[in-house]
């Protein structure tokens, strides 16, 4: 036996429709829509090499061993190994770096578990000869973490099963196809109001919907959302874009303020750029909007017409609310590739 190599980026995504709560292995209580990033990505190089006696992985995040990422590797190989039974002699070392904050509530594990999927399905497939098949890597990504199954595919992506949309699947994610050409231009500029970890990670946070007396209901917002969302996404329908992506922010949020246990993962300077952000697009006809994942962080999408009014607002009035000013400049992107 020999080693084997691959080494892929892979983004992070930001979802549009929410899916929180899950069951079974990783499968979601409600379909989801994301727009694929580009800028915010993680790097992942994996080297497989011949089994002898001895730890079955290490990690290595910017060039430091890290041991605290080991469970949640350990646990996401031994769901991979029945799939690819073919890797089960190797050990792996996983070298990988993100362009963001880790755990702050920009996906990183969407983008990391997604690289390392990617990484694992490309050197099975240097095992075995097979092709690479996105769907099938799509399904280890979600085994790692659910929204990684979207970040195999860009500039928009579906997961999990709805009537609406052909081929969906609570087991993979699937390209959505025929967005109206101005989703392409969509910018994301991401506010970093809190550089702290959350203070709850998202796995705890869908564990805590599953007996949420609203849960009944977000679930059937959620499917409401996702029908009118795949005509929106078709016809660019901006108005109702942004009154969809605010609501599922503000609902998921809301959720997590309403468990048990509870948890307020807004900051004050959150809801004062949400304050703002309305004002702005009220008082310029704007078609800024803003969503927020499960941490205190803002994302504000836009298309690339308002780039120069939208990036004067930012500089002007909401950086000051950043930490230490900072703001990451993002835009809808293609997918991940190979690195060579």
């Amino acid at each position: 036996m020999k080693s084997f190599t691959a080494h892929w980026r892979s983004p992070s995504n930001i979802a549009l429709v929410k899916y929180w709560g899950k069951h079974g292995v990783q499968l979601p209580a409600n379909a989801s829509v994301s727009f694929t990033l580009s800028e915010c990505h993680t790097d992942t190089l994996l080297t497989a090499v011949p089994r002898s006696n001895g730890q079955m992985v290490k990690v290595w995040v910017d060039g430091r061993e890290e041991s605290s990422f080991l469970p949640k590797i350990d646990a996401f190989l031994k769901h991979v190994m029945p799939v690819l039974p073919e890797l089960k002699d190797f050990s792996f070392e996983v070298r990988t770096h993100n362009t963001f904050p880790h755990s702050s509530g920009i996906a990183s594990s969407a983008s990391g578990m997604s690289a390392l999927a990617l990484c694992m399905y490309d050197i099975a497939s240097q095992v075995t000869g097979k092709e690479m098949n996105l769907e099938k890597v799509s399904e280890l990504a979600r085994l790692g973490s659910g929204s990684a199954s979207r970040s195999v595919y860009g500039p928009v992506s579906v997961w999990g099963d709805h009537d609406d949309y052909d081929g969906s699947s609570d087991r993979y994610a699937i390209p959505f196809k025929g967005h109206d050409k101005i989703f392409s231009t969509y910018l994301d500029t991401i506010l970093i109001v809190d550089r702290g970890e959350k203070k709850v990670s998202s796995s705890v946070g869908h564990g805590l919907i599953t007996h949420h007396p609203f849960a009944n209901a977000r679930y059937e917002v959620a499917r409401k959302n996702m029908k009118v969302m795949k005509r929106v996404l078709a016809e660019g329908d901006l108005e109702t874009f942004v009154k969809i992506v605010e609501d599922e922010a503000l609902m998921l949020h809301a959720l997590m303020m309403t468990s048990d246990p509870s948890f307020i993962l807004m900051k004050p300077y959150t809801l004062k750029i949400i304050e703002m952000v309305r004002e702005y697009r009220k008082t310029n006809r704007s078609f800024l909007c803003f969503t927020l994942d499960a941490g205190a962080n803002v994302h504000l999408l836009y298309p690339e017409a308002e780039k120069a009014s939208v990036g004067d607002f930012i500089e002007n009035e909401l950086k000051q609310y950043c930490a230490d000013g900072y703001y990451i400049c993002d835009q809808v992107g293609g997918g991940p590739f190979k690195i060579d």
